[in-house]
């Protein structure tokens, strides 16, 4: 009995890498925690027809919406981590949910970072007569007037807000912050004078007929390359929201590289890297396993300073 365990053993330890370089034999589900048509959706759908192309297998896109992505994460999370069942999220998801609420029932650390395929940047936007026309002006406004200076963001710790909050913190400026239920929202309520200026996400902000003062950004972003970033303006505040695909901790290592090579060729393709630039991506985009591990940790260090300073840290 003894021997026929042992030889069983040694026939799955054998068979285990050999069965890993067959992958995937079947269709991958590719979770989105979020709805149809949003744009984390459209991102995880241009890139999943690049990763079916890649690796000979569908990648079928499922939307578990709810609870601003806490129910399609943690449904990855729990999933076997056999490269089955992945979650394609902005890293707010994983990083800022849990640190607002421990019933998540995961944290980053749930999962195995895969590839960075999209990285959101935020703006600063006014009417074209406001009598603001830079990120200078917002500070020198919400100096002289503590806590008067109105602004709209898309809701409590989205990144909006937690970009404008650590400049807050940075430039020792408060601000009057509203929160709306979307970008669209900030920028209708811009328009028609209700607030001075707004924080939004670039992508909203392009073609919205408002005047964009300041880039939260590492550099100039090629869909408005005139705009000065914060830090050109004299504020060293960057944050951003960035994301891809994770999946259960635990992968294993070949399916895990395998799975990385098909993001990559994916999100560095023609279909999906058109799509990028349509929608005001940097150039910096994409990103390894690796490096999208190490900005998934130093987002959870971040925002937990900010979460905290907004008392939203759980």
């Amino acid at each position: 009995m003894k021997s026929f365990h042992l030889t069983a053993g040694l026939a799955l330890l054998i068979s285990g890498p050999g069965l890993a370089q067959d992958y995937p034999t079947r269709p991958v589900e590719l979770t989105v925690a979020f709805t149809p048509g949003a744009v984390t959706d459209i991102f995880a759908r241009a890139l999943s027809q690049g990763m079916s192309e890649a690796l000979g297998q569908r990648f079928v896109v499922v939307n578990k919406a709810g609870a601003t992505g806490a129910i399609g994460s943690a449904a990855v999370a729990r999933a076997a981590p056999d490269g089955y069942s992945l979650l394609f999220t902005p890293a707010v998801s994983i990083t800022v949910l849990p640190l607002q609420n421990r019933e998540t029932g995961y944290t980053h650390k749930s999962f195995d970072p895969i590839c960075q395929t999209f990285k959101n940047e935020m703006v600063i936007v006014a009417r074209k007569d406001s009598h603001f026309k830079s990120a200078r002006d917002v500070i020198a406004a919400a100096k002289a007037r503590p806590g008067a200076v109105t602004y709209g963001h898309l809701g409590v710790a989205s990144i909006p807000h937690l970009a404008m909050t650590e400049l807050s913190i940075y430039a020792k400026a408060d601000f009057n912050a509203v929160p709306f239920k979307g970008d669209s929202e900030v920028i209708q309520n811009v328009l028609g004078g209700q607030i001075e200026f707004g924080a939004v996400v670039l992508s909203s902000a392009v073609g919205s007929g408002l005047e964009i003062l300041g880039l939260f950004g590492d550099r100039r972003n090629p869909a408005i390359p005139d705009t000065p970033t914060l830090r050109e303006q004299g504020f060293d505040v960057a944050p951003s929201s960035f994301g891809g695909i994770v999946g259960p901790k635990g992968l294993p290592a070949d399916i895990k590289t395998k799975l990385a090579r098909a993001c990559e060729t994916a999100a560095l393709g023609e279909t999906y890297s058109k799509l990028a630039r349509s929608v005001g991506q940097p150039v910096d985009y994409h990103a390894d396993a690796e490096t999208f591990s190490r900005r998934l940790d130093r987002d959870v260090e971040e925002k937990s300073v900010l979460l905290k300073a907004l008392g939203e840290l759980k």
